[in-house]
């Protein structure tokens, strides 16, 4: 694909077109059901497993650490938990909290507990203490089933908080069962196995399961995820765009409390009838081996996975695999070249969606460097970065930036691409536009700044709050963040914006993991290629050296407490460095340093 700003080209789609013609089957039987989905219909995920367990009742549907589960097995396993959870109250639209770590025995209570058409509100197993008590409280919950790995952090939680202490606890482990909780695979050990009679009752528009955002920039919000949205994403995602077959094997150890894991990679496997090959957790070190081990043909990325695998040394079994194509959002323009052509991956499916967002971009025909395209109604309009708001003209409408530019994303709410919010009405309106191009018409925000690559195709290219102004400039962290990694021996680095006092916008600065420490020559070289790749005010003017970056359990970097601390070493306890002569590169920052600038003695 043309790399001049990333476009899409003719020639490219018209090339991206034929390469899926192998595969016309998966593609016609995906646009059937996208067309043919309506939110009230009767149509769930328990009752596309059962369809499953009937057709393939043989076919290897979970596997996970050498251990395989049929399609029969997996209906009859989430059908006993469900018989369980149905003696102790559950019922359609009640809540039920699931805090485990990936392992097998999650799959089977989120299926069970949407198979009696209740929601399954998937916690964040790293969540403690006080964001812990928020998202449980968010939820509603008058059940919850904890894995033995995260019993300590909801036994302390439930002694501490008197509001919690009506909540039901099913316990998933081996050993002792705590006090007064119940434990469940002993319950569910002879409970009926028959599909649940609910399931046929269940229509599209319930929701499902709740995911919660990762709470970078505060507490948590619980987006509601709908089987319709689910079955949709398992037919534009799954089938049209990711194609897998009957015989495949889909690698994941993204957390289950992600949508990645649970809408992207569950959908797309129970799409093809094939194999969800679950990992417990992601290690760089090991990533290749438990590939191989489960003898994946497609895996699920995310954020920096890939520049972490990247980063690795050279193996001579880097491309020993059976991989054939992945799917995930994140894979930066930048390393996409080099990512694919080391461990010999054909094909990348990028795809764009949040899981609040109505919709999803998904990179069908195999293009490169592009999140992919959409065929409902999207816009990408003109945004004020300083005020961070979208511009209006003087009619009040939104302006569409031209083929190539950048500007905000937002998604028309209509019947066919409902906006399902969050728990919070408030937090659900805040996310809407109003009458944006004509009185009347509502759109998602979807908060992301990305470019038009012309043809529907977007490139992701920042986030709000993320892209700041300086010098009277825009600059994109994410592209700043790209010429960084570029240079030799930086193996991973944050830039975000800080306030200068006597100074408008915000100064670049960037906190940045090195290989090993770098000298003062290294220094030097690396304000000279960022001087050499990027406009002059897009140079970071700070810098911090730190050992490792503080990321969620779906490696986004938290950036939160990098803005707060900003250049001040009283507040930061690692190196800092500054821009004093761009000809001379970046200096140590010390108290006089500081208080010099502070003072407005020192102008950037």
């Amino acid at each position: 694909m043309s790399r001049s700003g990333d476009v899409v080209g003719v020639g490219d789609l018209v090339r991206g077109v034929i390469a899926t013609v192998p595969e016309v089957a998966s593609v016609n039987r995906g646009l059937f059901n996208l067309l043919r989905f309506g939110p009230d219909d009767i149509g769930s995920i328990g009752l596309r497993l059962q369809q499953l367990a009937e057709q393939h009742p043989h076919r290897i549907a979970l596997r996970f650490e050498g251990r395989d589960w049929s399609y029969a097995d997996l209906n009859a396993w989430s059908n006993r938990v469900a018989s369980v959870l149905r003696t102790r109250g559950v019922r359609p639209g009640r809540r039920v909290a699931i805090m485990m770590e990936n392992r097998a025995e999650v799959l089977p209570c989120m299926l069970a507990v949407t198979k009696l058409g209740a929601v399954a509100c998937m916690i964040n197993v790293q969540q403690r203490g006080e964001v812990l008590a928020h998202s449980l409280k968010l939820t509603e919950a008058a059940h919850a089933i904890v894995g033995a790995e995260c019993a300590d952090a909801v036994s302390q939680l439930l002694a501490q908080d008197s509001a919690l202490e009506h909540l039901q606890v099913l316990w998933e482990g081996e050993g002792q069962c705590p006090a007064r909780w119940e434990d469940l695979r002993s319950l569910g050990a002879g409970a009926p196995a028959d599909n649940p009679p609910e399931v046929e009752r269940i229509r599209m528009r319930q929701p499902c399961f709740y995911i919660f955002t990762s709470g970078t920039t505060g507490l948590p919000k619980a987006s509601v995820m709908t089987h319709y949205r689910w079955l949709r994403g398992m037919a534009g995602l799954g089938q049209m765009s990711l194609r897998l077959r009957g015989d495949d094997v889909l690698y994941c150890c993204l957390p289950l409390y992600h949508n990645n894991a649970l809408t992207v990679s569950l959908g797309a496997v129970f799409g093809a009838g094939a194999t969800f090959a679950l990992g417990r957790k992601f290690s760089a070190s090991r990533f290749w081996d438990e590939v191989r081990a489960s003898d994946a043909t497609s895996f699920c990325y995310i954020g920096e996975l890939c520049r972490y695998l990247l980063n690795r040394p050279d193996d001579p079994r880097d491309r020993d695999h059976r991989v054939r194509v992945i799917v995930g959002n994140g894979l930066r323009p930048e390393i996409w070249d080099a990512f694919r052509e080391r461990f010999g991956i054909d094909r990348v499916c990028e795809f764009y969606g949040a899981s609040e967002s109505n919709l999803a971009f998904a990179n069908g025909f195999g293009l490169e460097r592009t999140a992919g395209f959409c065929p409902l109604p999207f816009a990408i309009v003109e945004f004020d970065v300083l005020d961070e708001q979208p511009v209006r003209d003087r009619k009040g409408h939104l302006r569409r930036v031209s083929r190539g530019g950048t500007g905000l994303l937002i998604t028309e709410v209509t019947d066919k691409a409902p906006f399902e919010g969050y728990t919070d009405a408030r937090a659900t309106e805040a996310k809407l536009l109003r009458d944006v191009f004509k009185r009347g018409d509502v759109w998602f925000n979807t908060g992301d700044l990305v470019r038009d690559q012309g043809f529907r195709h977007i490139q992701f290219v920042d986030r709000i709050g993320d892209t700041f102004r300086w010098k009277g400039e825009n600059v994109a962290t994410t592209e700043v963040e790209a010429a960084l990694n570029r240079f030799d021996g930086i193996e991973h680095a944050v830039v975000y914006g800080v306030q200068v006092p006597h100074a408008d916008g915000r100064a670049g600065m960037a906190a940045v993991s090195f290989a090993e420490a770098p000298t003062p020559e290294r220094l030097r070289a690396l304000a000279a290629h960022l001087r050499a790749v990027l406009p002059a005010y897009a140079v970071p003017v700070f810098l911090r050296l730190r050992q490792e970056h503080e990321v969620t359990g779906t490696f986004k970097f938290r950036k939160g407490e990098l803005k707060q601390q900003g250049f001040d070493p009283e507040q930061v306890d690692e190196p800092l460095y500054w821009l004093a002569d761009p000809d001379h590169g970046y200096a140590p920052l010390g108290r006089a340093q500081f208080d010099k600038i502070a003072a407005g003695g020192i102008r950037l």
